[in-house]
């Protein structure tokens, strides 16, 4: 298949289409600070890669650097191979494998046909039907080196992540690079989202969640009115807050050392770095 024709194919179109839905309309607050922090030369890694909605952009965005993409699903990391390697995403790494806080191996929870809801936890699966899959673990401070330049961990792990951030101490501590990630109580076996929060502050980071395109600092946050757990489909209503940003201020890293009342202001707004 040539080029061209590759580009043009139906699961590319559906790639790049996915991947501007995501920017300019399903997370345009979180790609908005992402675009201001990232350097050309920084490694970003998408955690919980899914379908790739992220990978275009950091892809392009660390072009001097490069993007390692974790997956656990055998299926999607695979189709994530070829789409990069049709679109020409040479910077982009696949890793079939879960990121965690130790490595090893360990049951993933898949839904039956809803690839996205995947877990290493029960917990977040509540009542659904499930395959269960034996998939690697790995803990971000044993895969890169302490020489690697980690700008962005984004994060979508079902429960996970502070298990994630865990296995990520060093990283965290050396390198301070964004975070974006989900989080919710309803997915957490133990503790609460206040927890995590807790265990990033400590570090040095700030905080600040997503509620209606609008980004507020995380003493902000109260999970009884922003994760409230009303009706059936409750975490799809408008007010339901599940995307945070955390970042350690300190981190001078060019007009991502903005301060937080400019930096929220251009978020509501709706302003984009004036960089394509």
């Amino acid at each position: 298949m040539s080029f061209v024709r590759a580009w043009f194919a139906t699961g590319s179109l559906r790639f790049r289409v996915r991947a501007l839905k995501a920017r300019f309309r399903d997370q345009k607050v979180e790609f908005g600070v992402i675009r201001r922090y990232l350097h050309s030369t920084d490694i970003a890694c998408d955690i919980g890669a899914n379908k790739g909605s992220f990978i275009y952009w950091l892809s392009s965005w660390c072009s001097n650097g490069g993007v390692v993409a974790f997956e656990p699903q055998p299926e999607l990391a695979r189709g994530l191979e070829q789409i990069c390697r049709i679109i020409k995403l040479d910077n982009v790494k696949v890793e079939a494998k879960a990121v965690y806080s130790h490595s090893g191996m360990q049951d993933l929870f898949v839904p039956k046909g809803h690839q996205p809801g995947a877990s290493l936890g029960r917990q977040a699966l509540q009542d659904e039907n499930f395959d269960i899959l034996s998939v690697p673990l790995v803990a971000l401070d044993s895969y890169f080196s302490e020489h690697d330049k980690i700008g962005l961990l984004k994060i979508d792990a079902e429960g996970a992540e502070f298990d994630i951030l865990k296995g990520a101490e060093r990283i965290l501590r050396q390198h301070a690079p964004l975070l974006v990630f989900e989080c919710e109580n309803r997915h957490l076996a133990h503790g609460s989202v206040n927890d995590v929060f807790s265990y990033l502050e400590s570090l040095g980071y700030e905080g600040y969640f997503v509620c209606r395109d609008q980004l507020l600092a995380i003493a902000k946050f109260d999970a009884a009115v922003h994760q409230r757990q009303n009706g059936e489909w409750f975490w799809k209503s408008k007010d339901y807050c599940n995307n945070f940003i955390f970042r350690k201020p300190s981190a001078a890293r060019g007009t991502a050392a903005e301060s937080t009342r400019d930096m929220t202001g251009r978020i509501r707004a709706g302003g984009q770095s004036s960089e394509s």
